[in-house]
């Protein structure tokens, strides 16, 4: 029952850190590689506005913490991404660049040690089929399932989430009747950081607020996007629980050290079997000349 009540846990908290890396890819087709940057770029200013001269309250530091970190997304999109979009290779090298520039920025500026923590939602824990669970990962999986239901109503009943799903579909036939590809691009950064935010407010209490920490969100969002299929997010969903499932299961007869060799095998085997993913959309290489 442990590894059952876990691994359901385990997969939700894997598909909140894919959930925004894929949401831009499905969008923009760009590659966000500055997400786990964003990531630990959110937990880190709501720390600060919490902690600093400010002293705001918690839930005033995480909205502030999330706007601030969907703005930057949206800026990068604007002032750097705009200019090389649909250059494949350079988009991969801008938005790493970009993260690796965020990420080390942070760390020259102080964000080192462990010292830097965010509280959870609600202290203590319960009993679940006679597993203990703390009550911030029933959080997690409560507001991860909110976020997944809120993002398919915007998508399909909103006007703004319909125009983005056209472009995702088709983004010559949705320009030909007037939606703005560069707009909905900008919108898609925004909302995909906004989601690494959110993410990060929900599962930084569990742990701390360090670098290493964005360089394996990154990791993990590349790996259950790839397995389930750049774009999709029903693929992102399905290698989530697979690979959730692989990591509790890896911890409970071998050692949580093995959690990011399993997503990294995961991605391997992925590649050589099927390299579109699970439910992939592209053309698949037949034969090598």
């Amino acid at each position: 029952m442990e590894i059952i009540v876990y691994g359901v846990i385990n997969s939700v908290i894997l598909s909140l850190m894919a959930l925004g890396f894929t949401l831009v890819y499905s969008i923009a087709r760009m590659p966000n590689f500055a997400h786990g940057a964003l990531y630990i770029t959110t937990g880190y200013l709501a720390w600060l506005f919490m902690n600093s001269f400010m002293s705001l309250p918690y839930p005033v530091a995480v909205v502030l913490a999330i706007g601030i970190t969907a703005a930057i997304g949206a800026l990068i999109y604007r002032f750097v991404m705009i200019r090389i979009r649909g250059m494949e290779i350079s988009e991969i090298i801008a938005t790493y660049a970009i993260g690796l520039a965020i990420l080390e920025g942070l760390r020259w500026g102080g964000l080192r040690g462990m010292t830097f923590t965010l509280p959870p939602f609600i202290a203590g824990s319960t009993t679940i089929l006679g597993v203990s669970v703390d009550y911030q990962r029933l959080v997690i999986v409560g507001i991860g399932l909110a976020t997944f239901a809120a993002l398919y109503l915007f998508t399909h009943f909103n006007r703004v989430g319909l125009a983005l799903r056209g472009i995702a579909q088709d983004e010559r036939a949705a320009m030909m009747l007037g939606i703005d590809s560069d707009m909905t691009a900008i919108i898609s950064l925004a909302l995909g950081s906004g989601l690494a935010g959110l993410a990060a407010i929900l599962l930084l209490p569990l742990g701390n607020i360090i670098v290493e920490v964005g360089y394996n969100v990154l990791i993990f969002a590349i790996a259950v996007s790839v397995i389930g299929g750049l774009g999709s997010w029903a693929g992102t969903i399905l290698a989530s629980f697979i690979i959730g499932f692989a990591q509790i299961l890896t911890e409970a007869f071998l050692s949580s050290h093995y959690q990011m060799v399993v997503a990294l095998l995961a991605i391997i085997i992925t590649l050589l079997i099927k390299p579109s993913g699970i439910f992939g959309k592209q053309k698949e290489l037949e034969e090598r000349v």
